[in-house]
C-alpha cells in the first residue's frame, strides 16, 4: 500500500462521492472518511471503497472534523480531501518523492474550480495547502479551515507545490444550494471573527462568500477589513482579495476609486489576473490605450488563477476596444485570436 492516507469528511454527498472515490480508487490509498451524520447514501456508496469509516458530531468545525479524521489514518503522511474535489492528475512516485524531501512543510495542491454562469462553464484555480505530517501539522480554523504548525501554530510554515491537481466542483451549485451554503459559511466565519478577533484570512473568506451571494457592498467591507490589516503579500489568499476587492468596486461602479489599485502594482502584478484587473479599471475609466497594455502584457503571462485572463478574455476586451475607437481590422485580428468564445464570435460575425 502507498505510505499515504486520504482523508475526506462527508455528509449527504450521495451526488459527489461516487467519483471521488472512483478516481482514487486506482492509486491504492487508504482512504479514511469521516462522516459527520449523513441520511443519503454516502456511507453506502463509501462502503465499496474503504473500511475506514467513521462517525463524527458535527460541531460547526470543519477542523475538528478533520483533525478527527487525521487521527484515524494509518500513515502519518495525509492527504486532506473533500467529497467534491476529484484527482485529475497525480504522479505518485513524484509525490512520495516530495514528501521525503519536504518533511517539514506543508503540500500545495492545485484545486481547478469549476462554475457554470450564463450557460458557460469556466474554472479558476489555486493552490491550497492540503499535503502534511499529521505528527508535525494540524487543522485550524472553522470553516475555509488552514494548517498550521503543532510547534509554532501561530507563526508562517514551510510550503512546497505538490504534483497534483484536484477538480472541484462544489461551487457548480443551482442558486438555492449556493445561497444555503454562503450563509452557512458566513455564519460560521462570524462567529470566528467574533471570538478571536481581526484576521485577514478570514476578512477575505467572508467577502468572497458575499461576492457568491451578490452582495457586493458587504464584500467591499469585508475586503477593506482585510486589506486594513498588516498581511504578507505572498499567499495566495491575499492576491485572490486584492484582485476581488478590484472586481467588487468595479461592480459597485466605483471606477475611480479602483484606480488606487495601480500603486500595488509592482507588488501584485506577478500573475495575469491582476493585470487583467489593471486592464478592466483602465478601460472602465476610459484609459484605453493603458487598457490595451495591460491585457497584452496578460497574454505574455503564464501564471494565472482565472482561466482566459491570459488568453482570450483579454484578447476579447482588447478587441472591444479596438472596435470601439474605429481600428476595426486590428479588433477583427484580436476576436480571432479569442478562439471558440463565442461574445468574439459574435462580434467577427457582426464585422464580416
Amino acid at each position: 500500500m502507498f505510505p499515504l492516507s486520504v482523508c475526506i469528511i462527508a455528509k449527504n454527498e450521495e451526488a459527489h462521492i461516487e467519483e471521488c472515490l472512483r478516481r482514487l480508487a486506482p492509486y491504492g490509498f487508504e482512504i479514511v472518511l469521516t462522516d459527520t451524520g449523513s441520511t443519503d447514501r454516502t456511507l453506502a456508496v463509501a462502503e465499496k471503497y474503504t473500511d475506514r469509516i467513521f462517525h463524527f458530531d458535527w460541531c460547526d468545525d470543519f477542523s475538528a472534523a478533520r483533525n478527527f479524521c487525521m487521527e484515524k489514518a494509518t500513515h502519518d503522511r495525509i492527504l486532506s480531501l473533500d467529497c467534491d474535489e476529484w484527482i485529475e492528475e497525480l504522479d505518485a512516485p513524484a509525490l512520495l518523492q516530495s514528501m521525503e524531501h519536504h518533511t517539514d512543510a506543508v503540500g500545495r495542491i492545485l484545486i481547478r474550480s469549476r462554475f457554470t454562469k450564463d450557460g458557460r462553464t469556466s474554472y479558476e484555480q489555486t493552490r491550497v495547502s492540503r499535503l502534511a505530517d499529521r505528527r508535525q501539522f494540524f487543522f485550524t480554523g472553522t470553516v475555509h479551515e488552514q494548517l498550521s504548525s503543532r510547534h509554532a501554530p501561530e507563526l508562517p510554515h514551510k510550503v512546497y507545490d505538490a504534483p497534483v491537481t484536484i477538480l472541484h466542483v462544489g461551487y457548480d451549485l443551482s442558486d438555492d444550494a449556493m445561497q444555503e451554503k454562503c450563509r452557512r459559511n458566513i455564519a460560521l466565519l462570524t462567529a470566528e471573527l467574533d471570538a478571536q478577533g481581526p484576521d485577514p484570512y478570514l476578512y477575505c473568506q467572508l467577502g468572497m462568500t458575499y461576492r457568491r451571494l451578490g452582495d457586493n457592498e458587504k464584500a467591499c467591507e469585508s475586503f477593506d477589513a482585510g486589506l486594513s490589516l498588516p498581511v504578507d503579500p505572498a499567499p495566495d489568499y491575499v492576491r485572490t482579495m486584492v484582485e476581488s476587492y478590484g472586481y467588487t468596486l468595479l461592480d459597485l461602479k466605483r471606477n475611480r476609486e479602483a484606480l488606487g489599485l495601480a500603486s500595488l502594482y509592482d507588488t501584485f502584478a506577478v500573475r495575469a489576473d491582476f493585470v487583467f484587473l489593471m486592464g478592466l479599471i483602465y478601460m472602465n475609466n476610459g484609459l484605453f490605450e493603458e487598457a490595451i497594455a495591460e491585457f497584452q502584457k496578460s497574454t505574455t503571462m503564464t501564471e494565472f488563477s482565472v482561466e482566459g485572463v491570459n488568453t482570450y478574455l483579454a484578447f476579447y476586451n482588447m478587441g472591444v476596444i479596438l472596435e470601439c475607437t474605429g481600428r476595426v481590422d486590428e479588433a477583427r485580428k484580436a476576436y480571432k485570436k479569442c478562439g471558440s468564445y463565442a461574445p468574439a464570435l459574435v462580434r467577427l460575425e457582426a464585422l464580416s
